[in-house]
């Protein structure tokens, strides 16, 4: 703000302080020009006036010439390290007079620094949060999970009520265009199991048992695992990026201003979508696996591919096979749950967007690898 006053002439004037040496009411003296150009020493003379002479009563702003917004915040503080309320400052000059309104509604606490706490107690600190964290997303998870279930109840009774549209388009986009990339992937990582196989196995004369190596590897872990990672780093980015982009339009109030389900229209139909696709990703990924080490057998290990198949097929039981599809559902609820989870737990900011964008893909795979691993662990319980 411009500086303020009737006498712009003496604006280049310093501020002063100094006590009425006149009487022993305790009056301070305020004159001078007190503006951002000549502040330059103002702090220094209001903290040595408040060490000085503490039992200032009233300020006596007659002298000042010259106001901006920099003069006033200096006054403020002066009146408030004394103790005392604007209306000790007087007589003040019309002109000046919103000015110090304006800044004396202003809070000029200065912001407080936090202590570095000691290691374990941050430690601990950090823990609590992270604990309040995952309880908050459980129950964001278990509602999603339960309006699903509802919807997908609701649509059995109702077939009318199911987006069949909106499953079809999001089953084209997680799915169809998914399987170059996941066919592509499993048949690099299938060939590079091969090939290792082979490898290790040569110096004890058993190279052909690599393919029971590929054929149970592929089929049980590797080639579900990969596809899963794969989609929940492509479709699950995606379905947060979406729905969040929605929240900070305020998309999603709107639908809700207007009736709509908001599980019904967004979330349901890409998770259906998800379950149904993420299992025919999987087919994909298994024989495109078998493929790429089939290939790798036969350039590297002199294994004809008649000799590939006849093993693969005598290795490998159907129940091998049945392992990844009946963990591909579940995987593909994971990632739909907690992709569509934290879109709609987006902020209204960019930086909120990618924040929660990554914590989708990084809790997917976590949680995907994990029950993987609880259903390998199930599955060798059972004998299957």
């Amino acid at each position: 703000m411009a500086p303020q006053g009737s006498d712009l002439a003496a604006s280049g004037q310093p501020p002063v302080l100094e006590a009425d040496g006149t009487s022993a009411s305790g009056v301070l003296l305020v004159s001078g020009s007190w503006t951002i150009e000549t502040l330059k020493d103002a702090d220094s003379q209001v903290d040595q006036t408040l060490k000085e002479t503490p039992s200032v009563k009233q300020l006596d702003l007659s002298g000042l010439t010259s106001l901006d917004t920099s003069g006033a915040w200096v006054i403020i503080r002066l009146l408030r390290g004394l103790g005392l309320e604007l209306s000790s400052a007087t007589p003040i000059n019309p002109d000046h007079v919103s000015l110090f309104e304006a800044v004396a509604e202003t809070n000029l606490t200065a912001p407080t620094t936090q202590k570095n706490l000691n290691f374990f107690i941050a430690l601990f600190q950090k823990t609590g949060e992270d604990v309040v964290e995952i309880y908050k997303d459980i129950k964001i998870l278990a509602y999603l999970a339960g309006e699903i279930v509802s919807c997908l109840l609701k649509g059995l009774i109702h077939p009318r009520s199911l987006r069949i549209t909106s499953i079809v388009h999001h089953m084209e986009h997680t799915g169809l265009k998914a399987v170059p990339i996941v066919a592509m992937m499993s048949f690099l990582v299938g060939a590079i199991v091969a090939q290792q196989g082979a490898f290790q196995l040569r110096k004890f004369g058993a190279e052909p048992f690599v393919i029971d190596l590929v054929g149970i590897l592929v089929l049980r872990e590797v080639g579900i695992l990969l596809t899963a990672i794969l989609v929940a780093g492509r479709s699950g980015s995606a379905f947060t990026a979406e729905i969040g982009s929605m929240k900070m339009r305020e998309e999603i109030d709107a639908m809700r201003v207007m009736g709509l389900n908001i599980i019904e229209v967004l979330i349901a139909p890409r998770v259906i979508a998800l379950i149904i696709a993420l299992p025919l990703l999987g087919l994909v990924a298994n024989l495109a696996g078998l493929v790429g080490g089939g290939v790798l057998l036969w350039a590297y290990s002199d294994i004809s591919l008649s000799t590939y198949i006849t093993w693969l097929r005598d290795a490998v039981a159907i129940n091998t096979f049945l392992v990844g599809v009946i963990k591909a559902p579940f995987m593909a609820l994971i990632i739909a749950l907690i992709s569509c989870s934290e879109g709609l737990q987006v902020g209204g900011s960019a930086e909120s967007l990618g924040r929660r964008t990554t914590a989708a893909v990084v809790k997917s795979i976590f949680l995907m690898v994990l029950v993987d691993g609880l259903f390998a662990i199930f599955f060798a319980a059972i004998g299957f």
